[in-house]
């Protein structure tokens, strides 16, 4: 977490990245009884993903905080600079780690499964990075928009931009309600206005509306619907910012 004031904005994505440091040291500070030594490290490698992209994603594909906030977690190394510098490369979009793609890292100066297409694989069944649990994130087959298959794998910020249209939508139809019970109630009265009883009521109403709704805290995990809406949001974005870009781009993702 950053160790110098953060600038405006910050406050956005704070309550997000607070929690899942809180999951990264949960994960380390649990027990490894029966993991192997590599497995032992997957919610490592896996939150850094996780995180980066949240922040990614909230700057580059929703616009919702500015190049400051961007890059004070970049320079506060809240976020992997290394790892958004492939993600900006074409075939490397849903990279799950640069630790896959450095040869040294592997035999014979390869790289991992995870990085070779599906339909180039011996193995035709499920496969599963032993350093990092991806299970495959070569452009076009991620599944879901997940590369880990897990909570870690999703897009926190498409959850919580959702999360926030819905209750949205919620105070809006409320007030619309609140706003028809009124009229009734005035229709009702005739506008007499001879009743103590509607003076008091409408005194107590002076506050103009529904009590502002407290944001809930809870996990910024998703649920399996939660999640799909996210990569819906996520997409429907990226589609949005390729059409401003114009069709270069476009061309370039379909190559």
């Amino acid at each position: 977490m950053p160790r110098s004031r953060p600038p405006k904005g910050f406050d956005y994505i704070s309550p997000t990245l607070e929690a899942l440091e809180a999951e990264l040291r949960s994960q380390v500070s649990s027990s490894h009884e029966g993991l192997r030594k590599t497995e032992a490290m997957w919610p490592v490698m896996q939150i850094n993903n996780q995180r980066t992209r949240y922040v990614y994603d909230m700057y580059k594909v929703h616009k919702k905080i500015s190049r400051e906030v961007y890059d004070f977690c970049i320079r506060e190394k809240i976020i992997d600079a290394a790892l958004i510098s492939k993600w900006k490369k074409q075939g490397y979009e849903n990279l799950c780690s640069t630790y896959v793609i450095n040869p040294s890292n592997y035999k014979f100066g390869s790289v991992s499964i995870c990085r070779v297409p599906r339909s180039e694989r011996r193995e035709k069944g499920e496969i599963q990075d032993p350093n990092t649990g991806c299970t495959g994130c070569c452009s076009g087959d991620v599944k879901g928009g997940n590369v880990f298959g897990n909570r870690y794998g999703q897009r926190l910020a498409g959850i919580q931009i959702g999360r926030e249209e819905r209750r949205k939508r919620k105070e809006e139809e409320q007030r619309a309600r609140e706003e028809e019970e009124k009229a009734a109630e005035e229709a009702k009265g005739g506008g007499d206005g001879d009743s103590e009883t509607d003076d008091s009521d409408s005194e107590s109403d002076d506050d103009f509306g529904p009590a502002p709704v407290k944001k809930p805290v809870g996990s910024v995990f998703g649920n399996k619907e939660e999640e799909k809406e996210a990569l819906k949001l996520t997409e429907g974005a990226e589609d949005e910012e390729d059409e401003e870009e114009g069709p270069s781009k476009k061309k370039a993702k379909a190559s």
